[in-house]
């Protein structure tokens, strides 16, 4: 009961200055990084509810057994890891970094939940050639999170009285609308380069060659907007960016890592 005093006397605090931050808005160009009103712990409690929210909706998100395809969750723990070990992120033991494979072969596409629930499909992994470009895909995912973009975008897209009420337990169906959102989730594009940064520099600490989201945005640019790019619909101008990506890696010193082509082909081969 009194943490969800202190909750309410937050929220209202926060729809007090909601008023002078959206006067604000108008002045400020709208790829400009917004205020993340929320803290920590509510990236931790929100981020489980979405997941709870999503690990039940079978329909939608078909979900790999872990129990039934081992060897498949042994790679996408191994690659998770690698880029969580990094040493660069600042909420490595706070949040939980789960992640979970969803079978849907019609989707190119990964997220993350605030606080660390990572999502992937089968679709892009099997799109990929090679285990850094999934490493690099994680990455821009996990910087997300770990930057706390998600509670920023979700605050932008539901507004901060929806993300309260869901944190209050109060409304269970804006629950379930957030999380059937989280895969079309609109990042501003500060926050898209911030995350696309991150990855190349978490992917240079480790033995992966950290240029593997650029490789991911030039099979984009080849595929030339096919079927099933949902990444397409929040991951705007990939030309540009691989070109970022690219003075990144040269800037932190073009370290030549590893493609683990064949090792990526082993962990194709036990998806269903």
């Amino acid at each position: 009961m009194k943490n969800r005093i202190i909750r309410i006397g937050y929220l209202a605090l926060i729809l007090l200055s909601t008023a002078t931050l959206d006067s604000c808005k108008k002045d400020s160009k709208e790829d400009k990084p917004g205020i993340n009103l929320f803290s920590v712990q509510d990236d931790i409690d929100f981020g489980k509810q979405v997941s709870e929210e999503i690990d039940s909706d079978g329909q939608t998100y078909p979900l790999l057994d872990s129990a039934s395809y081992p060897e498949a969750y042994g790679h996408i723990h191994r690659i998770t890891n690698n880029v969580l070990d990094c040493g660069l992120l600042k909420y490595r033991d706070q949040f939980v970094w789960r992640v979970k494979i969803i079978e849907d072969d019609s989707v190119l596409n990964a997220f993350c939940t605030p606080g660390g629930y990572i999502y992937v499909y089968t679709g892009l992994i099997k799109f990929l050639e090679s285990e850094d470009e999934l490493a690099g895909v994680m990455g821009h995912e996990i910087a997300h999170a770990d930057e706390r973009h998600s509670t920023e975008a979700l605050t932008k897209q539901y507004g901060i009285e929806v993300l309260f009420t869901v944190l209050l337990g109060n409304d269970q169906g804006a629950l379930a609308q957030i999380a059937k959102g989280m895969i079309n989730l609109k990042y501003s594009r500060s926050n898209e380069s911030e995350s696309d940064m991150r990855s190349v520099e978490y992917l240079y600490k480790t033995d992966y060659d950290a240029r593997g989201a650029a490789r991911f945005f030039e099979k984009i640019i080849q595929l030339g907007g096919g079927g099933g790019l949902e990444f397409l619909s929040t991951h705007p101008n990939p030309e540009n960016r691989v070109q970022a990506i690219l003075d990144r890696w040269e800037e932190l010193g073009g370290k030549v890592g590893e493609r683990f082509v064949d090792r990526y082909n082993d962990f194709k081969l036990t998806l269903p």
